[in-house]
């Protein structure tokens, strides 16, 4: 590689480094207080966010959120929300199930085998 594709290729792995190490994790209940701020109080989302020191498409997200899943909003790192939860255990079951029928399948057709 020549040296320009390689500083270039240096400088850009720091910023994505130092992007990673600068990105901020915010409690649910933070995020809750701002978002009531702003949809039951009637506050400006720009000058809670001037304010906070975040950016304002970060607190349009968290409302969207908020107005979409209500209380369950905001389930936090590596958590899911009830309904995601509850399709993952169907999806799980729905497998479980169809490895059974094809067992029982496999078991019927060695048993009605002409000969048994």
């Amino acid at each position: 590689m020549p040296d320009t594709q390689l500083s270039w290729y240096n400088n850009t792995r720091k910023g994505v480094e130092q992007l990673a190490k600068r990105r901020k994790r915010y409690t649910k209940e933070f995020k809750q207080r701002l978002v009531n701020m702003i949809c039951e109080e009637g506050k400006s989302a720009t000058a809670i966010a001037e304010d906070v020191g975040i950016h304002v498409n970060t607190l349009y997200r968290w409302v969207s959120e908020y107005k979409d899943h209500g209380k369950d909003a905001f389930p936090g790192n590596g958590n899911l929300k009830p309904e995601d939860t509850e399709i993952r255990k169907m999806k799980r079951e729905l497998d479980d199930l169809r490895e059974e029928n094809a067992i029982l399948k496999k078991a019927v057709s060695i048993f009605t085998k002409p000969g048994n």
